[in-house]
């Protein structure tokens, strides 16, 4: 049978140069109207929201002159009365006055720049860190509760039927809510916890569907072929089940977990100081809505194609050592 011929739309290289082209015609068209909003932007100031300098002034203490003695700087009066202005030398220090010179009280001495991490870099540490720990809770209700939907025991498999029903039912918005003004108040929980707590019981319903479906899917005969051979079944189910299961589901789980990072976002609203928070404090501050809201969805975006490829990358090497299947 004589290959179909393609068109040229269907040609891959035309593909990528006419999405390209798409891609650029948007991006114009979104500048135009942007240009042509009653609107300042402020992008100078997109820089400090990352990294900023803290300058320290050292500013006279008493009239007197400026001395050294032990790598301490003081002022010493006129009646020989030392009084420290600078604890301990820094070669960070920028003086305007030399030593032995005569200041008056209140004359800025030195200045001290130090480079601290600006609001984006401090809430997305807040981010990661409740998302690294929400995942971790995630995969932990993911396997124990796909377990007892599997469990040949009924009130296992009720039980988890129940929680999967309830969670799946409800918004994360209104768990964040109940969990906070309610749970946490019970057993006098941090804010902080309440947050990757009820962001990982959220998402461990939804992975330990993703589980479940990825166990059965594997062939019953593996099984049984381990219980012939003496092998227990927690241990079947540990060495080789739950490894193909969690291959097959892999693009999946990876979606979840892409998934539970945005909605770390949702943390805010209890007043978690994550990365949505710091943009809403930003705007307050600057009234730069459009810059600050630009670069907070920017480093979502990195955050969350860095997973896309660490996940990627995981699929590639399980297909190298045997396939999905």
């Amino acid at each position: 049978m004589s290959k179909k011929k393609q068109t040229i739309l269907q040609n891959d290289k035309v593909g990528h140069i006419i999405a390209l082209l798409f891609y650029i015609a948007l991006g114009y068209f979104l500048y135009s109207a942007a240009t042509n909003m009653n609107y300042i932007w402020k992008w100078n100031s997109v820089p400090q929201y990352f990294v900023y300098d803290e300058i320290t002034e050292i500013e006279a203490t008493n009239d007197g002159i400026l001395t050294k003695k032990d790598g301490m700087y003081y002022i010493t009066n006129k009646d020989k009365n030392e009084n420290i202005l600078i604890e301990s030398l820094n070669s960070d220090y920028k003086f305007f006055y030399t030593l032995n010179e005569e200041v008056y009280e209140g004359d800025l001495i030195a200045t001290h720049s130090e480079l601290k991490a600006g609001p984006i870099l401090k809430g997305l540490a807040v981010t990661l860190e409740i998302s690294f720990l929400a995942a971790i809770v995630t995969i932990t209700l993911a396997v124990i509760v796909s377990m007892m939907k599997l469990s040949s025991y009924v009130f296992l498999r009720d039980i988890a039927t129940v929680y999967i029903t309830i969670v799946r039912g409800t918004p994360l918005l209104v768990q964040i809510f109940l969990f906070y003004f309610i749970v946490a108040n019970i057993f006098e929980l941090d804010r902080f916890v309440a947050g990757f707590l009820s962001l990982g019981i959220f998402y461990g319903a939804y992975m330990a569907e993703v589980l479940r479906g990825a166990i059965q899917s594997i062939d019953k005969g593996q099984m049984e072929a381990a219980t012939s051979l003496g092998i227990s079944h927690f241990q079947a189910m540990r060495h080789i089940v739950l490894p193909q299961a969690i291959r097959r589901a892999l693009p999946t789980l990876v979606g979840e977990i892409i998934s539970l990072v945005k909605d770390s976002s949702l943390v805010s609203i209890i007043a978690i100081t994550d990365l949505t928070k710091v943009g809403r404090e930003i705007v307050s501050n600057t009234f730069a809505p459009f810059e600050t809201w630009i670069v907070i969805a920017l480093v979502y975006l990195c955050l969350t194609f860095t997973l896309s490829y660490i996940g990627h990358r995981l699929e590639v090497k399980m297909k190298a050592k045997g396939g999905m299947s």
